[in-house]
């Protein structure tokens, strides 16, 4: 049980000129559309109690294949075969109904999984622990948060073991105390034997917990195998090209990621005595990017104006994970070499902090300051928490997990 093959499947949607043109199809019989395809030839086996991920752009097909896979959409051409139970967390609330509460619709989809509404009443107090929404279990589904139908939606799918767990973008949704919670029921379960089929852009995630990955790109399977060699693979087609450093060995070149916007979330406060602007990481070249290769060296930039005097002024940054623990923090004054210095206003200053990129692959998150002594403590005269989003990608052949590069060598050797 547990066992999925895909054979030659293809998927194609019919794509119309105009709103007619369905209409006069049907009436004359003739075609009228052109086909769009968006899955082409895909073929793979995952065996029992195996781990997988797929990964791509969006607009890749992931999302389709998925479907296909779980039976709510057919495939065009091809086959699919899924031995066993399957628990899908696919689209966000995919199946709930707005006006239901959290318990009605948690045992209308446990009916649509199989379950008797017996089985339900005996599974509810597991669902409603680790959903862990309190009383809005029985509020209407739209008075939920996405994060809120993410839980209810997990906590209902997950009851029991599944024979095979297919996991989208969903728990992105969540929050990271509660994404922790569901990776380690994950993990779990696949201790356990349960097949795992997990999407995400989250290729740290990824290497982590899936045994092999797929990477589909364009509607066609790009390159399958081993989690970390394809992830690697799709890491190079988003954020740079390879190129060869010499015969064995290949690089990544960062460039700078558009997607990693941090306005909606960035943070500011102090009392403006100060005004910090032009936020940037420079690469080792002096390029502005964000997508930094392992261990490769960077600096942090950027200008102070002052808005009027300040003594004793020193200068910040910290970088964070994402789910708000400290990796790394200095500031300007933990180098003896600085003195305190004093500024007029009307007077600017332009910051470096020179770093080398220690860091495992992962995202990442931006926080500068810049503070001066008061009487009794210091005062922030401007804080920009989480200004800036940068990513670490693989640029190693060895595995590392956590936080910090610590690697130098390792040496084996027979007593």
């Amino acid at each position: 049980m547990g066992n999925i093959v895909v054979s030659n499947v293809s998927k194609a949607y019919k794509r119309y000129p105009n709103k007619w043109a369905r209409m006069l199809e049907w009436i004359t019989g003739r075609h009228q559309h052109k086909k769009a395809w968006v899955l082409r030839d895909i073929n793979f086996t995952i065996e029992p109690g195996e781990a997988v991920g797929i990964v791509g752009i969006n607009g890749a097909g992931k999302s389709t294949l998925l479907k296909i896979i779980t039976g709510t959409t057919q495939p065009t051409t091809g086959s699919v075969r899924v031995d066993g139970r399957v628990a899908a967390l696919l689209e966000l609330g995919m199946g709930f109904h707005a006006d239901f509460t959290g318990r009605q619709n948690a045992y209308m989809t446990g009916q649509l999984l199989g379950y008797s509404v017996h089985e339900i009443d005996v599974l509810m107090p597991r669902i409603e622990a680790f959903a862990d929404i309190g009383d809005y279990i029985d509020q209407p589904l739209r008075m939920y948060s996405s994060g809120m139908q993410v839980r209810l939606a997990f906590a209902v799918s997950t009851a029991t073991r599944p024979d095979v767990l297919i996991v989208d973008e969903a728990l992105s949704v969540g929050d990271a105390a509660f994404q922790r919670k569901c990776f380690r029921r994950i993990q779990e379960y696949k201790e356990a034997g349960t097949t795992l089929l997990f999407v995400s852009h989250d290729t740290e995630t990824v290497k982590k917990i899936c045994d092999r990955a797929i990477f589909v790109n364009g509607g066609i399977i790009s390159k399958i195998g081993k989690a970390r060699s394809v992830c690697d693979a799709y890491e190079r087609l988003l954020f740079g090209v390879a190129v060869n450093t010499n015969e064995s060995k290949n690089e990544i070149v960062p460039i700078y990621d558009a997607t990693l916007v941090s306005k909606s979330v960035e943070v500011q406060y102090g009392s403006r005595g100060a005004e910090i602007t032009n936020v940037s990481i420079l690469d080792a070249e002096g390029a502005v990017t964000n997508i930094i290769p392992e261990g490769h060296p960077i600096s942090v930039n950027y200008d102070v104006g002052f808005n009027e005097s300040a003594d004793c002024v020193n200068f910040g940054m910290m970088v964070k994970s994402v789910d708000g623990v400290c990796v790394y923090a200095t500031n300007a004054n933990a180098n003896i070499q600085n003195s305190k210095k004093s500024f007029q206003s009307g007077e600017s200053a332009r910051v470096r902090f020179s770093l080398q990129g220690n860091l495992v692959p992962g995202t990442y998150y931006l926080n500068v300051g810049v503070t001066k002594e008061g009487l009794e403590k210091e005062e922030m005269l401007h804080r920009r928490v989480d200004v800036l989003i940068f990513r670490v990608v693989s640029a190693h052949p060895y595995s590392s997990n956590g936080f910090a590069n610590l690697f130098g060598n390792v040496e084996v050797k027979k007593k």
